[in-house]
Formats: C-alpha cells, structure tokens, sequence
C-alpha cells in the first residue's frame, strides 16, 4: 500500500504541477521530497529540556488533582504542542501546531521523559499543521490548514531534514480558498477500521449564513469527510457539526465519536458541549439549527429542522472547549478505565467564570453505550483566581498503557501513569 499511496501522490503532484507555470517554493520541494530527492536544508531546531522553564511546569504539576494511584509527570518540553500521534513502533510521538511546525518527540532511553524534541521535516514549510495521525502500517498523516500530506516511513525517516511527503490532498484542496480562515482551522485526523481517512472540517464562522450552506455541505466544512489514504473517493461522512477538534473510534463497534465545540456568545451556561457517537455515514448532527444540544440557535430559530437530527450522547459544560479524545485501550490503568473516553477540556475564552483546564473521563461499554457520568480526571491548571497554569489540548496512549496530555500555553506533555497504591500491613 505504501508504495501505491507513493505513486499516486507522485502522479497527482506531477498533474497539479503541470497545471501551475508559476510554482510556489513550497511546491518544488514537495516535488523533490516526493521524488525521494534532497534538498539542502541541514539544520533542525532543538528544544532544551531543562532548566526554569521545565522546572516551573513541574511545580505546576504538583497542583494537579488525579484519583488515587495516579501520578503525573514532566514528559517533554514541545512549543505550542497541539495534537498528537504516537508512532506505531513506540520510537517517535509526532506532535502539531496551529503555527508552522511539527515535533518529534524521542524518549531514546525508555525511561518515560523525552530526551530529544526537534521539528520534523525541517525542509518543508508548512501551515497550521495541527492534526497529525497514522495509519496502522506506519505512515504519518498530517492535516493541515489547507491540504493533507502522507509521509510514509516517518518513524524512520525523521532523523533527515528531507522526509519524503506526498499529497493526499494537495494545497488549496482541502477547502475552497475563499473559505480559509483563521477561526476553526485547527484539523485532525484519524485512520478509520475500514482503512480510509476521516478528517474534520471546522467552519469558519460563530454561525454561517445561510447562502453558504449548500457550499458548505457539499464541500464538508462544518463536518467530517472521509478519503482513501491516497486521497481518492472524497465523501462528506459527518454533516451538522460546528468544530471538531476531536476524534477516535470505538475499539469494538468501529463507530466515530468526537468531540464538537458550540455556538459562543449565548451565555455562561448554554449551550453545551457535545461528544457525539455516529452510527453510520451521512448523520446529521444538528448545527447550525443547534447550537449545541438542542438549544437552538437565535440565527436559525424559526427554520425547520432535518428530522434525522443526532443528538450528543453526551453534553459538557458550556465552553469548556472539548477538544481532542480518545478511547483507553491499555492495561496499566484500573479496569473501569479500560474501553472508556479521556478528553482534554482546552478552557473557556469568553465565560463569566472561567471553567475547563483539565482532562475529563467518560465510562463506554464494549457496545457503546455512555455508563455513567462524564467527570473530571486530572484538573488543577486553572487555579483559585481564574488565571490558567496550563490549557490541555489533546490526550494519546503510550505503548505501555500511561496517558500523555499536551498543553499548548505551558508548551509541553505530560505522561500521567497508574501504580496500585500501597495496602496497610495486616495485622
């Protein structure tokens, strides 16, 4: 598969620059790292791990609240860290930005701390590279703000500034230029069980105008489209959502969850946040008729709603900010843990009183029903006089079953681990 993904993203890239007399830096490199050709740039940017800065994050840390049995640590020190992808062989964990760069983070000694972060692919420049994920036979997706880009053998190839990249979806293709925006930007991805990507299209407004709609859903910004890894057969799978930030499948089902952020400007307390379950292609899930829930929104009250509205499975605190998820398949975690959603709540910009700051945990059964509440797991980074010590962004697994959390005020990750606490000596 990796060489046919290769081949075809050569061939597409070959055909869009044959189109192009004028061609952008950007795109010559592209060419030549897809033909496996170097192009000159030598120098990486390295990140120090130690000193005040990482100190200061750890005497943050020791505020964090975690239930019995858990501690949380100091993984790595990574600028502006966003999402994350956890390498497939356990070497690199890839990390993206809503700037320009993104991060490999090496834990070389497996003592469970980065000894190394430098950016990946040095060589090519890139735009709010935010969402990467992998596919499970090793090859790196990253979405960004306007195309997505495969880069097969990442985990061996990250050493080199040239890593060869491929379009899946070349730039200016991923949505129409006169919709790219700096609000809901921020992408992410993931490989599906039937092989194909799915990534999430936020829309550009608090609520669209209707004249945009048609657009809009034929596009599938303000939803989630699916591809195949090559880029081939685009279909908008997800519609009615407002800004996904977060996305992960159900280990037993195969069905998509994520997360989706809500109409602001309507109060502290209304409307929620939302974590939805989709059951097959094509659902709608109810924006901009919704705000978030059913609360319906002032721009679209008196319009008639589509009947197969989904509704959330779950519904947050209002501008919490739920954004990346994912479900708890390792076994260092206690039982009821395992099969169930963490979720990094970002935090409120726009409440009264702020809330949010920390990861959230959500109980899933193996057939996907939510049992029970969703209730705080880690918390602490916004502290007694509403300042934020920290802004959790995205929650991913290491092999050995612990948590790490990404934090793009503090610019750093966090590895949160369980050990069986100590029983008193019997008498």
């Amino acid at each position: 598969m990796h060489k046919n993904a290769l081949s075809a993203g050569v061939a597409a890239a070959a055909v869009a620059l044959s189109l192009a007399p004028a061609l952008a830096a950007d795109d010559d490199t592209l060419e030549r790292l897809g033909a496996f050709q170097t192009t000159g740039t030598t120098d990486f940017i390295t990140v120090e791990q130690n000193g005040p800065a990482a100190e200061a994050i750890r005497q943050t840390l020791q505020r964090i609240r975690l239930p019995e049995g858990f501690s949380i640590e100091l993984y790595a020190l990574v600028p502006d860290a966003r999402h994350m992808a956890v390498g497939p062989q356990g070497v690199v964990t890839f990390v993206g930005t809503r700037k320009k760069e993104v991060w490999a983070v090496t834990d070389r000694s497996k003592n469970r701390v980065a000894d190394e972060v430098k950016n990946f692919a040095p060589s090519l420049a890139k735009a709010i590279p935010n969402g990467p994920c992998f596919s499970q036979d090793g090859v790196l997706y990253i979405a960004e703000q306007n195309r997505v880009l495969a880069y097969p053998a990442a985990e061996f190839f990250y050493e080199s500034p040239d890593v060869v990249a491929v379009p899946v979806i070349a730039g200016g293709e991923l949505i129409p230029e006169e919709f790219v925006s700096y609000n809901h930007t921020a992408r992410v991805c993931d490989v599906g069980p039937d092989g194909k990507l799915y990534i999430s299209l936020g829309q550009p407004y608090n609520v669209p105008p209707e004249e945009h709609m048609e657009t809009f859903n034929e596009v599938g910004i303000g939803g989630i489209i699916r591809v195949g890894q090559d880029g081939s057969g685009r279909e908008v799978y997800s519609y009615g959502i407002r800004n996904s930030v977060g996305q992960d499948f159900h280990p037993e089902t195969g069905e998509l969850w994520f997360t989706d952020n809500q109409v602001d400007g309507m109060g502290d307390d209304i409307p929620p946040g939302e974590i939805n379950r989709q059951t097959a292609a094509g659902q709608n899930f109810g924006f901009p008729w919704y705000g978030g829930g059913d609360v319906r929104t002032n721009e679209y009250k008196n319009d008639e709603v589509p009947e197969d509205v989904v509704f959330p499975v779950v519904e947050t605190d209002a501008h919490a900010a739920d954004l990346g998820m994912m479900f708890y398949t390792g076994r260092m975690f206690p039982e009821e843990y395992r099969g169930g959603i963490f979720s990094a709540q970002h935090g409120s910009w726009n409440r009264t009183e702020p809330i949010g700051a920390r990861v959230m945990f959500t109980p899933v059964d193996a057939e996907g029903n939510v049992t029970g509440d969703t209730v705080p797991f880690a918390e602490g980074w916004l502290d007694e006089n509403g300042e934020y010590l920290g802004r959790p962004v995205d929650v991913a697994q290491l092999r050995d079953g612990s948590l790490l959390v990404s934090d793009d005020l503090a610019g750093a990750l966090y590895r949160i681990s369980y050990r069986e606490p100590a029983q008193p000596d019997e008498e």
